[in-house]
């Protein structure tokens, strides 16, 4: 599959990632989704460099398991991307660019229950803290992404798991955490910020 992520046509999504830490070893350039980087000759990815959007980077082959948002920068190692999940994580074996809605006009509906049922919310802007906003509860039943990309993580301060949302996918509608990803196993979300461009 090929990812179909708008980027500026000056800097499509490029991620180069090698086999060992520190940028050592075997090195890959990807600019479209890699569904398994054993099929590319890496049992996993020990370091890499995002050179231009951000990427969903993913725990196993196919898009599976923990999920981590990597945007322009450095990880020279696993602790690099890894470091302030609920768990540690020492491999990547799968990503893919995500498709970025300006700024300005990312929107993200939460529901206190499961199909958009009971008290809502809207977010327009990053939220470091659901708790002190007055979100009454540790947990988030469902979600609407009218726009863009999101990142929900376990904890306040984007901290513990994250849950990539994305309003071209699932058509945007997350009506319960079985559909956060296949390691979702709470609907406990404390802090949401916009995926950056």
């Amino acid at each position: 599959k090929t990812s179909d992520a708008p980027t500026d046509s000056l800097h499509p999504p490029q991620i180069v990632v090698w086999d060992e830490a520190f940028f050592q070893g075997k090195k890959h350039e990807f600019t479209a989704d890699c569904y398994s980087t054993p099929e590319h000759g890496f049992s996993t990815v020990g370091s890499c460099k995002i050179e231009s959007g951000p990427w969903g980077c993913f725990e196993h082959c196919g898009f599976q398991g923990q999920q981590f948002v990597l945007e322009r920068g450095e990880y020279p190692c696993w602790e690099a991307w890894s470091g302030s999940n609920a768990y540690h994580v020492e491999r990547m074996c799968s990503f893919r660019p995500i498709a970025c809605a300006d700024h300005g006009r990312s929107r993200l509906m939460l529901f206190e229950q499961e199909n958009f049922q009971g008290k809502r919310g809207e977010l327009s802007d990053d939220c470091p803290s659901l708790p002190a906003l007055g979100w009454g509860s540790s947990a988030v039943g469902s979600f609407l992404v009218r726009s863009g990309a999101w990142v929900c993580s376990q904890y306040p301060g984007y901290r513990g798991f994250q849950y990539l949302l994305e309003s071209d996918s699932h058509a945007g509608e997350y009506k319960h955490v079985r559909e956060w990803g296949s390691h979702a196993q709470t609907g406990q979300v404390q802090s949401i910020r916009r995926v950056q461009q």
